[in-house]
């Protein structure tokens, strides 16, 4: 499988191992029908859904990379030792560099040692996954065991881990036959309520705009999302293979082509070369959340019109992507699990330069090549520039529902020139060719995003808390000399 795929994205859109990976997801669906209907956990303890959801994960893994699947059991063996052999003080600590070092590791020899660019057979692929799951384990243990409640957010409440796992529930987390190949990401208390038959509990008893009780009869049923989903998959691996194969975006550094076209019809090239590229990460990431819906496993309450949602561990959303109207819109609605971990472990604890820290820490986990870094950095420039417009901009065009429009617009599109701009040098992994297609731009989105962040002020997140506390404690000292009515209402409002 290694030898067949090496080179071969490059050259055609569909290589062997990526239908390998695709047989392996549909046989994955099918068994994952069988595991909700006959493996229910009304019909069969925890133990032997974790057993058996484990050893399918193996297998598939096994079938997929060969030997090279052994890497997911020692970086699992390795940071569940680290976890219940050292202090859950640092556990976390620990967990996440020896975790994410290990897969630097494996990464480095995927790279370098075995080829350069064979990323679509890479098995470290799902130990990106593993990786996210493992650390955003330690930290809920660490959030659980070391903090006292008045000391955590309410997120971080709902995530606390409140006793070691054993080898089989880590395990079954980390290596189930649902997500072992593509993910995504969620958390320990949400898989372990799947397992034992928790799931649908707390979600019955919430307000959905129907009579209380009324879904406790049975279990909702995912198959209308599943549906949805997989025809979702079907429509854009078609997109995917049909349109990238005519518009690769490697040719946009093709002299010919940069010669031959003028930059506006560059310009419109690069925009639908990534508008067929995207539909390829649409395909395994709606693929995958298929799978854990036919399992059971993504319900999230219901709509209010009763229906059932199944977007809990859900990892994009299409629309939301295809038409957003700033950065952060966008990477809020993409690769959502994967953002979710960044902010846990790295944005909402890093006390120095949040942003630029979790841009860096998603470069290391994605991998060795420089184009990865090329695009983060770019992206924290980007991001700045981005926050900076809004803050200064958006409020004069809120008067009118025309200025609104315009605004939209006109950001709609800088956003998608922005994200085609900046993830280049992800889909070119090298640096000459990356920096040959900044330069053939003459770095202008680069140079354009730097000037903004210099021109146009913006509060940092420290500023904005240390204002939201004085304007709290502003009106606790005007609560003191005001009416008991007047205190209240002005608490209620702060």
């Amino acid at each position: 499988c290694d030898t067949e795929c090496v080179g071969d994205t490059k050259k055609q859109p569909m290589s062997y191992c990526m239908v390998n990976f695709v047989v392996c997801q549909l046989f994955a669906l099918v068994t994952a029908f069988w595991f909700r209907l006959y493996l229910h956990p009304s019909k069969t303890s925890p133990f032997i859904r974790h057993v058996v959801a484990t050893l399918l994960g193996f297998y598939l893994a096994l079938f997929c990379f060969g030997w090279y699947a052994l890497h997911f059991l020692v970086q699992s063996g390795i940071a569940y030792g680290v976890m219940i052999f050292t202090s859950v003080e640092h556990m976390h600590k620990y967990c996440f560099v020896v975790t994410l070092g290990y897969l630097c590791f494996c990464q480095v020899t995927s790279a370098y040692v075995f080829d350069y660019g064979m990323y679509s057979a890479d098995f470290t692929g799902p130990m990106m996954v593993i990786t996210q799951k493992i650390t955003s384990l330690a930290f809920e243990i660490h959030d659980g065991l070391m903090k006292r409640e008045e000391h955590l957010k309410p997120s971080q409440k709902y995530l606390a881990v409140r006793k070691m796992p054993s080898l089989l529930e880590y395990l079954s987390y980390n290596c189930n036959f649902m997500g072992i190949l593509a993910g995504p990401t969620c958390s320990y208390n949400d898989y372990i309520a799947f397992i034992e038959g928790r799931w649908y509990e707390p979600k019955h008893l919430e307000s959905n705009g129907k009579e209380n009780g009324k879904f406790k009869q049975s279990d909702p049923s995912p198959k209308r999302d599943v549906i949805q989903k997989v025809c979702t998959c079907a429509l854009s691996l078609m997109v995917y293979l049909v349109i990238y194969t005519i518009c690769p975006t490697v040719r946009i550094i093709d002299d010919t082509f940069m010669a031959s076209n003028p930059f506006y019809i560059q310009v419109f090239y690069l925009y639908i070369s990534m508008l067929a590229l995207r539909p390829k990460y649409y395909f395994v990431w709606t693929l995958a959340d298929a799978i854990n819906n036919a399992a059971g496993f993504g319900f999230n309450g219901y709509n209010t019109d009763g229906t059932p949602k199944w977007d809990r561990i859900s990892n994009l959303r299409i629309l939301n992507i295809e038409f957003a109207t700033s950065f952060k819109m966008f990477l809020d609605n993409w690769n959502i699990q994967t953002a979710l971990w960044l902010k846990r472990v790295c944005y909402e604890r890093c006390p120095y330069n949040p942003t630029a820290a979790t841009f860096l820490l998603s470069a290391i986990w994605h991998g060795v090549y420089p184009g990865y870094y090329l695009t983060f950095i770019t992206g924290i420039v980007v991001t700045m520039a981005a926050r900076a417009v809004r803050h200064n901009v958006r409020q004069h065009f809120l008067g009118s529902a025309t200025l609104k429009l315009i605004y939209d617009v006109i950001t709609w599109f800088s956003t998608q020139m922005a994200i085609c701009y900046t993830v280049v040098p992800f889909v070119l992994l090298a640096v000459g060719p990356s920096l040959k297609f900044y330069s053939s731009w003459y770095c202008c989105i680069h140079l354009i995003c730097v000037l903004l962040v210099l021109v146009l002020p913006v509060k940092s997140r420290r500023t904005k808390q240390q204002e939201q506390l004085s304007c709290v404690q502003a009106n606790k000292q005007n609560c003191l000399s005001s009416p008991h009515n007047n205190c209240n209402q002005k608490q209620k409002a702060t």
